[in-house]
């Protein structure tokens, strides 16, 4: 005789969903950030996000990869240039628009280190 178990759903802390979501966690509603999230919860977030994560999305508070992406600079040249919390849409866009010295220079160095890894890739490709 075979014992069959039913499935658990697959679940993981909220703090990781919130990652995979591009959200910052203390942002989001209490009950998003108190308990569990299923793979199901997930992917309907994903596939229809309601209004709370809608407006995240776009207005932020960013966690930091977030605002990395939106500079197009890595995480440590957030660091590098003083950035060490989140950030909402509008003050990326203020930063943007200011494009201070420290953002130049790590935009720089990202699109170098860019450039070096397609590089790295072709080469691999060709051996």
């Amino acid at each position: 005789m075979s014992t069959s178990k039913a499935k658990t759903p697959q679940t993981m802390k909220s703090a990781t969903a919130a990652k995979k979501l591009g959200i910052l966690l203390s942002a989001a509603p209490t009950e998003f950030q108190e308990g569990p999230v299923s793979r199901d919860e997930l992917n309907a977030l994903q596939a229809n996000p309601p209004a709370w994560l809608t407006d995240l999305r776009r207005e932020g508070p960013h966690p930091r990869q977030v605002i990395a992406t939106k500079l197009r600079v890595s995480a440590s040249g957030l660091a590098r240039g003083g950035i060490t919390g989140p950030l909402t849409t509008a003050e990326i866009e203020d930063l943007k628009a200011e494009n201070p010295e420290w953002l130049e220079r790590e935009q720089a160095t990202r699109a170098k280190v860019r450039e070096e890894e397609l590089r790295l890739k072709q080469q691999r490709a060709k051996a």
